[in-house]
């Protein structure tokens, strides 16, 4: 039997900017804490300067030629950009298309269960689909179909806005309501 080596992989964060003693660049664009530039800099020379001041050598920008770097206190720099990324996160919006699958026949009872699950999703933030499949003889009975949409998006009309409604294709007919967005008053 043969022995294999797996190699172990650090589930540490691989890091995505170089400090201090890991910068290879010989000279450097430095730029301070506040902001200003300094200029152009040897390594060794902007290291020490960054010991002095009591901050970490971060380096910015390392496409550039030469590279920026700044003087940053390191772990405020990366608590920060967790924070940005957070906020990110929180203002990203999935917009899935939610569907609702209903037939021209049907009854009352049903199609409110449906429009009620409807309005959750549009009420959520989702899109919604209401489709309506149409097999042999049921294609004479479109138009009876057509009104039960109609309808459908009429008791939906005070949560959702009629994005799309289409014509019959391939034995199928169906609509698609976006939610309404509401202004939040600041």
């Amino acid at each position: 039997m043969r022995r294999v080596d797996i190699k172990k992989k650090s589930f540490k964060q691989e890091e995505k900017y170089k400090i201090n003693r890991r910068i290879k660049a010989e000279s450097i664009r430095l730029i301070s804490e506040k902001g200003e530039q300094i200029g152009i800099k040897p390594i060794k020379e902007a290291l020490t300067l960054a010991e002095e001041v009591g901050l970490d050598l971060v380096e910015i920008a390392p496409d550039a030629s030469p590279p920026v770097c700044k003087l940053i206190d390191y772990g405020k720099f990366k608590y920060q950009l967790q924070k940005k990324e957070a906020e990110a996160r929180k203002k990203r919006t999935d917009n899935a298309v939610k569907e609702v699958k209903i037939g021209y026949r049907t009854d009352v009872g049903d199609l409110t269960t449906k429009t009620n699950q409807a309005r959750k999703f549009l009420l959520s933030g989702n899109k919604v689909k209401i489709s309506m499949r149409f097999k042999g003889r049921e294609r004479s009975f479109i138009h009876l179909g057509q009104e039960k949409l109609n309808l459908i998006s009429e008791k939906l009309a005070d949560c959702g806005n009629l994005d799309e409604k289409s014509p019959f294709r391939g034995g199928q007919i169906y609509l698609v309501l976006s939610p309404i967005k509401v202004e939040s008053k600041k």
